[in-house]
Parts: C-alpha cells; structure tokens; sequence
C-alpha cells in the first residue's frame, strides 16, 4: 500500500551524509538480507506512529516472496541511510500488465528522523525512477487514526499531489455474533436472490472458479468506486489468478474465498476473499470485495461477508479482529460493515500527482 508518512518533527540522525540506496529483497545475501529486513522495520515504526495498532500487512518474508516471484508487478525499493542508520524508506510499485502510466509509492520515515530533508530526498528519487520507466502518474496515501490530523498532508501538497479519493478504515471483532451472522448469510431483499449459491474455498479455489475470477478481478478495476483516481481496467486471465493466489500460499498466509454463483447461468457474480499473516495471526486483512453491478440489489455483499467470518472464526479461532478500508462514497458496502459489526477507526487519503515533462524533452506520442 502506497503511503506518505513524513512531518514536522526534528532530525535526531547525526552529522552523517543522507544516501539514499537501492534494496535488494530478491536476494540471500546475509547483508543485503539485513538491509531489507530494516527497510520493513522503517515501515513498521512509521506506520504504527500513524494509525493506532496499525503495522505493515506484510511481513519482510511476504515482502520478498512478492519480489521474487511477480511478474505483473515491477518494484523499485530504495533505503535512506545516515550511517549505518536507517531514516527512510522508498518503495515503487509499477504495473506491468495495464495501467503502464503510473508508479505506486510508498514512502516512510520513523518519527525520530522526520523534519531533516529525508522525505524530500525519497520523494525526488520517487520522481526520477518513475521518470526513467516513464511513467507519468504518481499515486499514494497517507493514513491516520480517526480524529486525528494527517501529518503528510502538508508534505504531499508541496509535492504537487491533490486527493483523488478518501478511504474509511473500520475493525470487526471476533468472535462475532454467531446469530447475527447467520441471518445475515441468509438475508435477501427480493425472491429471486436465492438463486445466488454461496461457495466457500479455503487456501486456493477449484479450477473451475478460475475463469469467472478473472472476470470479477477485471470488473473490480472498473466497478468499485474510484473517485478521481486515474486506473485503467485491468487485464486479468485464469492463469493471473491462479498465479496470484499461489503467491499468497506461498508466502504462508492463510485465506478463504467466498463467490456468489447465479444457479441461473452459473456465472459468478461476486467474490470476497480474507487472508491471515503468520506475522499478525491475530488479526484478518479484508482483501477485495466485489459484487457485480447487474447482480447488486440481493444482499450478495453482506451475504458473503457473513460467511466468510463465520468460516474464519471456525477455521481460525485465534484471530480476533478482522480490518478492512472502503471508499467513503462507497454507502453500500459501508452499510454492510455496519450491519456485521465493524466499528470506523481510520482514515486513508488517496493523492495522485500527475509529472509534467522534463525541460527540454522531447515530446513523445
């Protein structure tokens, strides 16, 4: 997730040049291993100056996992040193199947080194890597506790970035209320959504899934409210999907999956997916949720994010909490947080900046 975490609070690093270096998380040297395990711990201390009992969603293990076997993602992930210290971190995410226009930034620093120019620095590498594989759309967020103020929004308006959409972070605790739920899974407000069939599939999906996933990961680039943000469909094929999913097994994360089938045509018409970390075993990350415009109107939502709760808190009775963000116009999807028994506690800016040419470029196009 693409995040500014800078602000206004004294450099406390020494006398020492800033660097700013590349991070190899590819790799096994013991070194180059060392260094990225603490380009996560910048993250982590960051993010938790941020949003109350928020860390990383991906542990460094995940981390490398994603580097080393993606291929419809690119990655540029740099560290900021004084010394032997890390003060900032840099990571750029770049599509490499569609929405080949933009770089995916994220950009930390710890409390303590925050005010000396580190942000800054990250920030203009950020610029020059997306300039060099010429993309031309920045995106990012900045996060923080409900009530709160947002430290980096100074920062990403001096950078040239305007928001282009506001998330709302909410927590479920479990276990939940098992009669709750089960109406829930139950609920429809026409006859003809109990034509819809619910499927469950923990750690991977059956073949057949295959196909319409692809579908429902496509439409989830152009269905689910994006606000201003500029993002193309998606390209997504069976194997994608396929690919997508081993990676998360891969990594050790635990997940369930839940679709919609129409019993009409067969057609999948909406998924939900939960996936647990060994890094936070505790805790569920919501993952997508999407139903299908032309299949919305039969609760399929709250439906399947009822039973995607009840077969976590059955499959994995340690996990007591389950965090999800949705857009703030998205009232639906809100609405069926309420109704399962989220409570709000964090908000997410969504900044985009556009690059304007080089000096003395050449025009391209």
């Amino acid at each position: 997730m693409s995040r500014f975490a800078v602000g206004r609070r004294p450099d406390c690093g020494g006398v020492d040049p800033l660097r700013i270096v590349p991070v190899d998380g590819r790799s096994d040297d013991p070194a180059a291993r060392d260094l990225f395990d603490r380009w996560v711990d910048a993250q982590r201390a960051s993010m938790a100056s941020l949003h109350t009992g928020t860390d990383p969603s991906w542990s460094a293990s995940e981390l490398r996992t994603m580097r080393r076997t993606r291929t419809d993602i690119g990655y540029a992930d740099r560290v900021a040193l004084r010394g032997h210290t890390v003060v900032g971190m840099l990571a750029i995410a770049m599509p490499l199947h569609d929405n080949q226009d933009n770089a995916l930034v994220m950009l930390h620093v710890p409390p303590e080194h925050r005010g000396g120019g580190v942000g800054s620095a990250l920030a203009d590498e950020a610029e020059s890597i997306a300039r060099q594989a010429h993309r031309t759309i920045l995106q990012a967020f900045t996060e923080y506790d409900a009530g709160s103020d947002d430290i980096g929004r100074s920062f990403a308006e001096r950078r040239g970035f305007a928001v282009v959409q506001t998330m709302l972070g909410s927590t479920m605790a479990l276990p939940g209320d098992r009669d709750l739920l089960g109406r829930a899974t139950a609920a429809a407000r026409r006859e003809d959504a109990a034509a819809y069939e619910l499927e469950v599939s923990w750690d991977g999906i059956p073949e057949d899934w295959l196909a319409g996933r692809a579908e429902l990961s496509r439409r989830m680039s152009t269905d689910a409210p994006q606000g201003d943000l500029s993002w193309d469909e998606e390209e997504w094929t069976p194997q994608r999907v396929a690919d997508d999913l081993q990676r998360v097994v891969d990594s050790g994360r635990r997940f369930v999956e839940v679709v919609a089938r129409d019993g009409r045509s067969g057609r999948l018409a909406g998924f939900t997916r939960l996936e647990v970390s060994t890094q936070t075993p505790e805790r569920a990350y919501q993952q997508d949720t999407l139903v299908l415009r032309e299949a919305r109107g039969h609760s399929l939502g709250l439906r399947m994010k009822a039973t995607a709760a009840l077969a976590m808190m059955d499959e994995l009775p340690a996990v007591s909490e389950i965090r999800t963000w949705n857009a703030a116009d998205n009232e639906p999807m809100l609405a069926v947080n309420a109704r399962l028994g989220y409570r709000p506690d964090g908000i997410q800016r969504v900044w985009q900046r556009r690059l304007a040419p080089e000096r003395g470029a050449a025009p391209t196009g």
